[in-house]
């Protein structure tokens, strides 16, 4: 039932078909925290199979098909490209904007965590949050799935499950009367649940692009990332700052979720630029794999020599100098650290990156860690990226 109406399920989606190959085993790739262990049915769909993570063409009737395959879904079948879409988390929404897809975006999962205030800097791309339907409304049931009606959901179903407490069902009823989940939860490799392929952000891109067919903004979009990170991997000092990426329990902090630098999408700014993690060399755990929040006397035992503090929403560094610093320097204990000391606290970025918001961040972070040598100048021509999303060169 929606809206008090009940639902007709059709057996539509004629052109959009899913694949059946499961990469894993089964849809949910048997991780843990799965309600059922139940396959899903493929029952009354066209299955096209494929071995290997490459797109693949066949030619029917209605014209030339493709599949893509990605894990933990296996294969999805296309016989015309997806013109509605959305993603849960702001690292997908950020790649369809990136392949020229914005029009067809309808919704994420939260408005705040998608970091869609950068292109403001990007001429002729925007993207207006107050549109799109918040997908998270103290949960997100299946409703909003019908009611949306895409042509593709860009998420995990894993991530659906382990994460909003979906259950196995739910995403086979959703992928086959809606319409298809493809996406892979790349912001963090600490889920052990994740327990299937890890795809970099460029590999994951890719799979985006093949989804969209629009591999040429792909290869653009690489070859000037490849560009810009040669750049600045030339210009890195020698000196490895040692830093602790925190996110505030509240604010003004007195606490603070630990997140280590690790192999997800949400560290790679932070991998290209030559720093040590202080959370990982002192065994802190990270927040996304159940560790507690840290306070200030473990901070002073660690004393790091640069605090990133992440935040969700348009922060800025003028917000953590304003609403963040001043509480540090006249907390008796957080005044102690070396970072407060050296006016070495710093913003550290939003969760969910993808091509557009990371080069954002490599070029702050950059900024922000060594001012001597990055400070004051941009690391990448916002003309040339605009051109790529808008033009596809």
């Amino acid at each position: 039932m929606v809206n008090g109406t009940e639902l007709e399920i059709p057996t539509r989606r004629d052109y959009l078909k899913y694949g059946g190959t499961l990469i894993g085993g089964c849809l949910l790739a048997g991780c843990a925290g799965n309600n059922s262990s139940e396959s899903p049915s493929t029952t009354n769909k066209t299955v096209m199979a494929t071995d290997s993570d490459t797109e693949n063409t066949d030619e029917t009737a209605a014209g030339s098909s493709y599949s893509v395959t990605m894990e933990p879904v296996g294969s999805v079948t296309f016989d015309d490209v997806p013109e509605t879409w959305f993603s849960f988390t702001g690292d997908y929404a950020d790649m369809g904007v990136a392949l020229g897809q914005s029009d067809g975006l309808s919704a994420i999962g939260h408005r705040a965590r998608f970091g869609s205030h950068v292109y403001e800097a990007i001429p002729g791309v925007s993207v207006d949050k107050s549109k799109l339907t918040q997908l998270w409304q103290d949960g997100t049931g299946k409703e909003v799935f019908y009611e949306l009606d895409v042509d593709i959901h860009l998420i995990d179903p894993n991530f659906m499950v382990n994460r909003l407490q979906w259950n196995q069902d739910d995403v086979t009823e959703i992928r086959d009367t809606v319409a298809p989940f493809i996406g892979n939860t790349i912001f963090s490799r600490v889920y052990n649940w994740h327990d299937y392929a890890d795809y970099t952000m460029y590999e994951a891109f890719e799979k985006v692009a093949q989804v969209f067919q629009e591999q040429a903004r792909y290869e653009a979009f690489k070859q000037y990332h490849d560009e810009v990170l040669t750049d600045v991997e030339k210009r890195l000092p020698n000196e490895q700052p040692n830093i602790a990426v925190l996110y505030p329990a509240e604010v003004p902090p007195e606490s603070f979720y630990p997140y280590r630098i690790g192999k997800g999408t949400q560290s790679k700014h932070w991998n290209e630029l030559n720093v040590r993690d202080a959370l990982a060399q002192n065994d802190i755990t990270d927040a996304q794999a159940g560790g507690a929040t840290i306070d200030y006397e473990t901070l002073l035992e660690l004393d790091p020599d640069i605090l990133a503090i992440r935040l969700q929403g348009e922060i800025t560094q003028k917000y953590i100098d304003e609403k963040i610093v001043p509480h540090l320097q006249n907390h008796e204990i957080a005044s102690k650290l070396r970072a407060v000391q050296n006016d070495r606290v710093i913003y550290g970025g939003l969760t969910y990156q993808g091509p557009i918001i990371h080069l954002f961040q490599l070029e702050q972070a950059a900024q922000r860690l060594y001012p001597d040598v990055f400070g004051g100048n941009q690391l990448f021509d916002r003309q040339r990226v605009a051109d790529i999303i808008t033009e596809g060169s």
